[in-house]
């Protein structure tokens, strides 16, 4: 990822040359302008790293040179909170008001997504505009890859705006007067200009995927990407078709023989795909689709402000004595998502035994001090307790899929590990659901039980088993953590529902409004020439 790395770098010299004032509208200017920059293959080569450095920094938290930052601790933690899956630890001020469901229209993370996904949008709208002017290209096929990458990242950032917003502002060029009177385009409109950029983007990305840098995007990335945006509009055949393309096309399949740099140390397969360098298809790794580049101390990958997934998850082992911070043990967790015992007890029967994604080497349950200097608990097992799990957060079952630890530096808050953003696994059961929607009961149980069968758990042999509360359970048992539970929950109509049955903490404050957030009120405060309504149950 080397030459990926070095033009990343100049996009983030360049970056201050544009932004978006009041989210939508573009400024340009300095000598490293739009006008000064897309003359050439090269120049599209920097503003392609571009699009990479913010969609990644949909993760970021405080800066340290990000494209982009959310100025809070837990925006990862946001989309997981106040879902089925996990209630809050350690209360951050910026979580507090998802857990509890008072945001407001003017709650950080409510203006920052929506400020994140309109700087990706307009970085890609840039980059069309200007790709249309120029006639610099060292190849005939430049232009139509870096209109590929640009409305694959545009669709991308539209994603998340209509899972959380509904109805926003379709804008697809760049605006360089300020403007005031923007509307609000109606969420099927949306959506049917997300799949037209998905498809172009599928027509003109790279197919196959060992010939591309590391990191960078393919035909099937979008393809992967526009089954899911059709089952958010609703259109289960094409979801199904897309999804069937992507597992169909030869280049990918799931992982079921150990692999990678700890392929001889205990493990099983699916511990493997979450061992540093080993989410790459440098790695062996046929099952990553994409993957975000968040390197350890590599120009242009991950820093401590990018993807804190691990301090969200993992408990604060460290404080209780005994323990000291150790890598092995996942570094420096702070406790910020607590997994719920409904799916991840002892008792729960959520998993199967012989299910490898319940093995000690993907949830650690068993935990013994390590602390040389206290000779007297050295060694000896720390039990789990309903006060360490849920009074101060110190101890519980814990993903090990976001262990990350660093033994020159333990204190560590970012993961610094690439992140598969697309894996097969997800494919498969976006086509369950496509078929499960349809009424496809046994073409249903057939695409999950492709990934249950690689977990090796038991195979579902009835139609009455295949429901869509079953394919929710087996997205946790697979995805938990690396998924947007909210999207997921969202795009079933099944939040509320789930969230009641399960999430002690914000289950009796949910209410049907709070499948959207609100709309940032600088949004609407700045937006005086045109109305721009709030969404329902928000002031």
């Amino acid at each position: 990822m080397n030459h990926i790395s070095k033009i990343v770098a100049c996009f983030l010299l360049a970056a201050p040359c544009w932004s978006c004032s009041d989210f939508l509208d573009e400024e340009l200017k300095g000598e490293l302008a739009p006008d000064n920059t897309y003359t050439s293959t090269y120049g599209f080569e920097v503003g392609s790293a571009g699009l990479y450095a913010i969609a990644r920094s949909e993760y970021n938290t405080w800066g340290e040179n990000g494209a982009f930052m959310h100025n809070g601790a837990c925006p990862y933690e946001a989309l997981q909170i106040s879902t089925d899956i996990a209630t809050m630890g350690t209360k951050d001020g910026s979580i507090q008001p998802f857990g509890y469901l008072t945001m407001t229209s003017n709650t950080g993370f409510v203006e920052s997504f929506w400020k994140w996904a309109y700087s990706l949008i307009g970085a890609a709208n840039e980059i069309l505009e200007y790709s249309e002017k120029n006639t610099n290209w060292n190849s005939p096929n430049d232009k139509l890859l870096f209109q590929a990458e640009a409305r694959f990242f545009r669709a991308y950032a539209y994603r998340t705006l209509v899972y959380l917003y509904g109805d926003v502002p379709y804008v697809e060029t760049v605006e360089d007067k300020f403007r005031i009177d923007f509307t609000r385009t109606p969420k099927k409109e949306v959506l049917d200009k997300m799949i037209a950029d998905l498809k172009f983007a599928m027509q003109n990305l790279p197919s196959d995927p060992d010939k591309v840098q590391v990191g960078k995007l393919t035909t099937w990335a979008a393809e992967h990407l526009l089954s899911e945006v059709y089952l958010m509009a609703g259109d289960y055949v094409n979801a199904e078709t897309c999804a069937e393309d992507v597992i169909d096309c030869g280049y990918f399949s799931l992982m079921e023989e150990r692999f990678g740099a700890k392929a001889k140390d205990k493990g099983d397969v699916y511990s493997d795909l979450f061992v540093e360098n080993n989410q790459n298809r440098t790695s062996g790794n046929r099952e990553s689709i994409w993957v975000m580049q968040f390197e350890y101390q590599t120009t242009g990958g991950g820093t401590n402000s990018d993807d804190w997934t691990r301090r969200a998850w993992e408990p604060k082992y460290f404080e209780i004595p005994g323990f000291v911070l150790a890598d092995s043990l996942g570094g420096r967790g702070l406790s910020q998502l607590i997994p719920m015992k409904w799916w991840i007890g002892e008792d729960a029967g959520f998993f199967e035994t012989a299910d490898i994604r319940n093995s000690e080497y993907n949830i650690k349950r068993r935990w013994y001090y390590n602390d040389e200097k206290k000779p007297e608990t050295y060694g000896k097992p720390c039990p789990i307790t309903d006060e360490t799990w849920f009074t101060y957060y110190r101890l519980y079952p814990a993903l090990t899929k976001f262990f990350y630890g660093k033994e020159d530096n333990l204190s560590l808050t970012g993961s610094y590990r690439d992140r598969m953003k697309f894996r097969l696994a997800e494919t498969y059961l976006y086509l369950c659901e496509a078929r499960l929607m349809k009424g496809d009961l046994p073409g249903a149980r057939d695409a999950i039980n492709n990934v249950r069968r690689r977990a090796h758990a038991s195979e579902l042999t009835d139609d009455s088993q295949m429901t869509l509360d079953f394919l929710l359970d087996e997205r946790i048992r697979e995805l938990v953590g690396e998924e947007s539970r909210r999207f997921t929950l969202c795009r079933t109509g099944k939040l509320v529902e789930r969230t009641r049955k399960y999430n002690e903490e914000s289950g009796d404050a949910i209410r049907d409004y709070h499948v959207l957030w609100p709309i940032p009120q600088s949004m609407i405060d700045s937006n005086v020439g045109a109305e721009f309504p709030q969404n329902e149950g928000y002031k």
